[in-house]
């Protein structure tokens, strides 16, 4: 499908300067430009591609103020990456979708299917479970025994919910995740470890996206619930009776142990680990690899371990590379300490 820059222009209340007939049919990166696509920018590092980019539209801000001459068409919004993210939503929304079920494909008879669902072959879907209208199972994709999932949701290849979890309207599971894999729980006893039982489900409120081998595991008793709005990058860890609060996000390899509350808004960053049963506050944010041992109030921004605001991490970092230079110039001045009192003493 083609698209003229006025036709954009006008979805995205923006502004043109330029050839307002100008189309395109595609996306690319500003420094990977070719005709016919729109690209955009946001990021004021890639300036210097804008002059060059062979691109027929770009996205930018309203304040970019061109040094030079740019060839192709712009269109000036209140947010470039924002405006992005919307004409890539509709370019998704526009493709034709697969509805109907394979043969392959196994619904078990007490199932509950809605309309216009598409399952690929080898998609399994337990008793008693039900899986609503719109909805896409992918190959080898799993809804166990009593699960729900909403409308409108897509399971990629692999991904699986397990018996009686709760997936809400417009979730999307990446490849390998797992919604409802039994909590971490074992008690020590003199031969060994007993396991203790995971009788509670996971739950995922609507909007809720989760990245490929990502796992939010059921709670020991009542429910591990993700809140609306989250969105979990790869290889997350989301423990036993965890609470997400909404609109939360996380990038990969973060982890968060069992019986914590996380608050809405939060931002954390790779790798980061938080401690389990405490509570981290609304609006907080997390550098990478920050290790959180304890509760956080609302509205910080936090790095390291345990983790401090950013300023005095990044003033304890430039001194602790300096910190073999210092213990050799203490060692010299323990010395030189221990030799002026030897002459002290003589005298």
């Amino acid at each position: 499908m083609e698209f003229t820059a006025k036709q954009i222009a006008a979805f995205l209340q923006g502004e043109i300067v330029g050839n307002e007939n100008a189309t395109v049919h595609t996306f690319a990166k500003i420094e990977e430009g070719v005709p016919g696509a729109i690209s955009f920018l946001s990021n004021p590092k890639y300036t210097p591609y804008i002059y060059d980019t062979q691109a027929s539209i770009v996205l930018v801000n309203k304040d970019f103020v061109p040094e030079h001459e740019v060839k192709a068409t712009l269109i000036r919004v209140d947010n470039a990456y924002d405006s992005l993210a919307r004409l890539l939503t509709l370019y998704e929304q526009s493709k034709p979708r697969k509805t109907g079920i394979d043969p392959l494909a196994f619904i078990a008879p007490t199932a509950q299917v809605g309309k216009d669902v598409w399952m690929a072959p080898f998609a399994y879907v337990g008793e008693h479970a039900v899986v609503g209208d719109r909805t896409r199972i992918y190959p080898h994709a799993t809804v166990d025994d009593g699960a729900h999932i909403g409308e409108d949701c897509t399971l990629y290849p692999g991904a699986t919910v397990y018996h009686d979890c709760r997936i809400g309207n417009r979730c999307t599971l990446h490849a390998g995740s797992v919604v409802g894999a039994d909590g971490f729980g074992f008690a020590p006893t003199p031969q060994g470890y007993e396991k203790i039982p995971q009788i509670g489900i996971a739950v995922l409120e609507d909007d809720v996206e989760i990245g490929a081998n990502t796992c939010v595991d059921r709670a020991t008793m009542g429910a591990t619930i993700i809140h609306k709005g989250v969105k979990l990058d790869n290889l997350v860890q989301i423990a036993h009776n965890d609470e997400i609060g909404a609109h939360t996000v996380m990038a990969a390899q973060a982890g968060v142990a069992g019986s914590t509350k996380v608050g809405e808004w939060c931002m954390f960053g790779g790798q980061v680990g938080v401690a389990g049963h405490i509570q981290i506050g609304d609006h907080v944010i997390f550098g990478a690899q920050s290790g959180v041992p304890s509760s956080v109030k609302s509205g910080q921004r936090l790095i390291g371990s345990p983790p401090m605001e950013e300023k005095p991490f990044f003033k304890s970092s430039a001194i602790f590379r300096k910190l073999p230079d210092m213990y050799f110039e203490l060692n010299a001045l323990r010395k030189e300490l221990n030799e002026i009192k030897k002459q002290l003493n003589k005298e």
